[in-house]
């Protein structure tokens, strides 16, 4: 069985040499970072990256590979086990190894992250805080044209509190590309249908802020699959007070 975790960065950065991880540079940086593969090779949507963030190396790694468990995870974020880690050796010691993967997915059909809880609000109300709410409303309305079968789910993840975030996923062969297929599909539509020319850098990355609720809206629909969440390790500072403070401010401003 073949294992192949795509480690995805926009940056030259030094990525852990672990079995079974493949190191994939996205962004227009002219440099080709050395031990990692580029996302503008084969069929790719490279140049859509500011606005899909990772899902560009998603992309890639759904059209262009055939490896039996596939898996994203980002260069400051990785799947760990259950350790509390103090320090940066030990974060990069504990990240999940390929035999570890494995052995989950003999059982289950893919890994999460544990999910996030935003605890006071709504998934749909920590968005409209934190985002332009024009891109749930089209997303929204996409869903119930094109793929109403899923509107339910699509209402009942959007008033929860918890959501697998970060677009980390290590899944089956069949389960990865499934569910891409839909993601895109659903994408594609969305963004056929809003004008984001005259949106700020960051509000741009639209897709990529919307993928992370979709996840759950097509696992809710899927209740057959079974997975098995992780920690997720950061490796590098959270800054949690300056996020805090940004926190408090959309949700007071609004």
């Amino acid at each position: 069985m073949s294992t192949r975790v795509y480690v995805v960065s926009h940056k030259k950065v030094n990525v852990p040499d672990l079995s079974g991880y493949q190191p994939i540079q996205v962004g227009n940086n002219p440099q080709n970072f050395d031990g990692f593969i580029r996302d503008n090779t084969n069929d790719n949507i490279a140049n859509k990256n500011p606005n899909y963030c990772e899902l560009s190396a998603q992309y890639w790694i759904w059209k262009n590979t055939n490896d039996d468990i596939k898996g994203l995870v980002h260069y400051r974020r990785f799947f760990e086990d259950n350790i509390i880690h103090f320090t940066k050796k030990s974060k990069l010691n504990h990240i999940v190894s390929e035999n570890e993967i494995n052995e989950i997915l003999n059982e289950n059909d893919l890994i999460l992250p544990q999910k996030r809880n935003y605890f006071i609000e709504s998934l749909y109300s920590h968005y409209i805080h934190s985002h332009n709410k024009e891109g749930l409303d089209v997303t929204r309305q996409v869903i119930s044209e094109s793929f109403p079968e899923y509107l339910e789910s699509y209402d009942e993840v959007l008033s929860r509190k918890k959501a697998h975030m970060f677009n980390m996923i290590i899944a089956k062969k069949e389960v990865f590309d499934e569910y891409s297929g839909w993601l895109f599909d659903v994408l594609g539509k969305v963004e056929n249908n809003i004008d984001i020319s005259g949106w700020n850098q960051s509000e741009s990355r639209i897709f990529g802020y919307i993928s992370e609720l979709l996840m759950d809206v097509w696992l809710n629909k899927h209740k057959n699959l079974k997975y098995k969440e992780l920690p997720v390790g950061f490796i590098g500072n959270q800054h949690w007070v300056k996020k805090i403070v940004t926190f408090l401010k959309r949700k007071i401003k609004g």
